[in-house]
């Protein structure tokens, strides 16, 4: 199984094994790496893992995607380590909410988001395949909320990594923060900048583009950047699916979603077989992808701070690997317009690109007021309560709805409602309670560092703080 970079457009573009892309998560021109050949499932094959355990079928999936990287009894248990210190045995429960609607419920790992699906199993891995070799790495990464708890709790105390998260100062719940401020474990650094998501995520690319910087560190990345985040998300898409009746029966999706990443995941279980029906982007006012499907034309606009602050996010640094599809797989076409786009602000697509982006997505946007009284809905109707962004998708199921009524919707749960309690309170009047493990998360002590929107500043930091790569534990 051979990977290459979305912007490598020479003659003869570098492949890579997944071992190399896993631990370089970026490229090294800026682009994002995807499969030479898209591996595929049968009918059979996919009517063979209707009802297996989640472990089971993710072994399976992933499998396709690690080629002779690793034995499948290897595989196999890593699979199985990751997924058992999930709440109950379905790992990731369906949970009808209305008539032909569900909820697919996201939020039983270790920091309660949907990120723990993907980044218990990327630590594992790396940690095999650095242990196997000897290395270490230096990880960094930005969050918008609930992707820097996840990769802290998948990478604390592991010999292998330092990991540096770089977060909104002020742009995320207080438990979003804490879960990664109050983290001990000598290898975890949560850095507060000052400014928005994209401003971190920007100061990851800088870093990784810094090649000196980059050689003598080992960064890593751990954010939906890196392939084998999207290879791990394509899990839940198919056990919601089969659970259902895939493959005899179509299923549609409907994805809260900023850096597209989740939604390009069940994009590619559709890419590998798994006869989907629609897949539906929902988002809050920070719409720009929702916009592009609309009129056709994308354009940065100012990143507006939202009940839903994992999707407060203007540049969707996914939606690259749907662009390279969408040109082709001309990569030196993709490259001309990420420059482009970085430069003028706008995306460079033509009507034909267009046109193939709305065959495959559409796209709702909820704003604040929406988002309150989907919360209130939901909770009066049966007593579900939902985090802001599990609203906004499943107001966003409730619009589509209307337009396929025959079509089971599954809409992500992608947070536990006790990560935001304050929406919470203001929609239905009950905060929310953490659950046990997390009782007295607002009691531990914080490690808080803040830095300026500075390349240089974080840098700085990490060279201070990261350890020697020459120390690697035995």
């Amino acid at each position: 199984m051979q990977y290459v970079s979305t912007r490598d457009g020479r003659p003869r573009p570098e492949r890579l094994e997944f071992e190399e892309i896993l631990l370089r998560g970026l490229a090294p021109d800026g682009g994002l790496y995807v499969p030479v050949q898209w591996p595929s499932l049968t009918g059979a094959e996919w009517q063979a893992l209707r009802g297996r355990p989640y472990a089971e079928v993710a072994a399976t999936l992933a499998g396709r995607f690690l080629g002779a990287a690793l034995p499948p009894s290897r595989l196999e248990r890593i699979v199985a380590e990751t997924y058992a210190g999930f709440d109950g045995e379905r790992v990731a429960p369906l949970r009808e909410f209305a008539p032909g609607l569900y909820l697919l419920e996201l939020f039983h790992g270790p920091t309660l988001a949907f990120k723990d699906y993907a980044l218990q199993l990327l630590g594992r891995l790396l940690d095999e395949v650095l242990g196997r070799r000897g290395g270490r790495v230096t990880i960094v990464g930005a969050t918008s909320g609930d992707t820097g708890a996840a990769a802290i709790a998948a990478i604390r105390d592991r010999a292998t990594a330092d990991i540096f998260i770089l977060y909104p100062e002020g742009r995320i719940s207080e438990v979003q923060r804490r879960q990664m401020t109050t983290i001990t474990a000598a290898n975890v650094h949560a850095l507060g900048i000052k400014g928005s998501f994209d401003d971190c995520q920007d100061l990851v690319k800088a870093m990784f583009a810094d090649a000196p910087f980059r050689a003598g560190h080992n960064l890593s990345a751990v954010n939906s950047i890196n392939w084998a985040r999207i290879m791990a998300q394509t899990v839940y898409y198919a056990t919601a699916a089969l659970a259902l009746g895939a493959p005899d029966r179509r299923v549609s999706f409907v994805v809260p979603t900023g850096n597209f990443g989740n939604v390009y995941a069940a994009h590619v279980a559709r890419r590998m077989g798994l006869p989907l029906a629609d897949l539906v982007i929902a988002t809050n006012r920070n719409d720009i992808v929702a916009r592009f499907l609309h009129d056709g034309v994308m354009t940065l606009g100012t990143v507006t701070p939202s009940l839903s602050p994992s999707m407060d996010i203007q540049v969707a640094s996914n939606f690259e690997r749907l662009f390279y599809e969408l040109k082709g797989s001309d990569a030196n076409a993709v490259a001309a317009a990420m420059a482009q786009f970085r430069k003028t602000g706008t995306m460079p697509a033509t009507a034909t690109e267009w046109r193939e982006a709305r065959r495959l997505f559409a796209a709702y946007s909820f704003d604040d007021d929406a988002t309150l009284a989907e919360i209130a809905r939901t909770w009066r109707a049966g007593g579900i309560v939902l985090d802001p962004h599990s609203a906004v998708g499943v107001a966003a199921a409730r619009a589509h709805r209307s337009s396929n009524a025959k079509t089971p919707i599954v809409s992500l749960a992608t947070a536990h409602p006790a990560k935001f309690p304050d929406a919470i309170e203001r929609a239905i009047g009950v905060r929310p309670k953490l659950p046990p493990r997390l009782a007295d998360l607002h009691e531990r002590p914080e490690r808080l560092v803040s830095l300026p929107n500075s390349v240089a500043a974080v840098e700085d930091y990490i060279r201070s703080h990261a350890r020697p790569l020459r120390e690697v534990a035995a």
